[in-house]
């Protein structure tokens, strides 16, 4: 039905303006209204407070530990002198360095700085830097006069037996580890000697040489004994590369050892078949 006055055309220009004014027709097709939870749920990058939860296998890495750098260098490989010689000693003391110490630093003394410094985390240059230094400073201790010039330390001296004050006697004392060479109640020379286990045991008592061998081979133990002097069965005064090596680290199958070989040379140049020997304690 149609108001008087107002003609059919007119009418329908009335409703078009009116409704213009709330509604925009969409651009698009307005999505369907089965759309998943998953959908309409805000994401984690749609909410600032949401926090992103790491997968199990995405654990961070730790961060790698930064290299040690050096520091400069103060002396090194080429270089020579008393501070050289003082290294040497140093690393001699904890069992680093195990040549001579000559006070020039070569390969040999190189590779010990460079142990020292892997062992330490220190960085692996092989010439010495201030870290390197101070490190062993606090380490060892100021090096004695023998331990830079390589001379052996003094024999400890112990009574003679009075076996040993008449004679040519090796009087051997097992209670200092010291032969001594005795020649009519003067000692003529001292060295340090090594004797055999609690199991095969270094014979005490009175004896005398009885046979010498300078290029001795035990035909027991098939192992060296140059300068052999025999004075009891089997055993004997001889020099030992093993002593010499080790120290007292270990022991003899019975005979004295000898480690001093320019010394165990001259005694064995002295020492005459029938000459006493008398092994004690003191």
């Amino acid at each position: 039905m149609v108001r008087r006055g107002i003609t059919a055309g007119a009418l329908v220009a009335l409703l078009a303006t009116t409704f213009a004014a709330c509604a925009t027709e969409p651009a698009a097709a307005p999505a369907p209204e089965t759309a998943s939870p998953a959908a309409a749920s805000p994401s984690a990058s749609d909410s600032p407070s949401a926090t992103p939860t790491p997968s199990p296998s995405a654990k961070p890495k730790p961060k790698p530990k930064p290299s040690p750098t050096s520091g400069p260098r103060l002396f090194g490989k080429g270089d020579s002198g008393d501070d050289v010689r003082d290294l040497q000693a140093r690393l001699k003391q904890i069992g680093w360095f195990n040549a001579g110490v000559t006070g020039f630093y070569g390969n040999v003394t190189t590779e010990a700085v460079s142990g020292f410094q892997a062992k330490r985390g220190i960085a692996v240059t092989g010439f010495v830097d201030q870290t390197t230094l101070d490190r062993l400073y606090a380490m060892t201790r100021e090096p004695t006069e023998a331990e830079l010039t390589n001379a052996p330390p003094p024999v400890p001296e112990g009574k003679l037996d009075p076996r040993c004050l008449t004679g040519r006697v090796m009087c051997i004392d097992k209670s200092t580890s010291v032969l001594r060479w005795v020649v009519g109640g003067t000692v003529q020379m001292s060295v340090e000697v090594r004797f055999g286990s609690q199991e095969l045991p270094t014979r005490e008592g009175q004896f005398s040489v009885f046979a010498k061998s300078r290029d001795h081979v035990s035909s027991i133990y098939k192992t060296p004994m140059p300068f052999a002097m025999f004075f009891s069965g089997g055993q004997a005064v001889h020099y030992s590369p093993d002593f010499a090596a080790n120290g007292y680290n270990g022991a003899s199958h019975g005979c004295v050892n000898v480690r001093d070989y320019g010394a165990i040379t001259s005694l064995y140049d002295q020492v005459n078949i029938g000459d006493g020997v008398v092994v004690y304690w003191s």
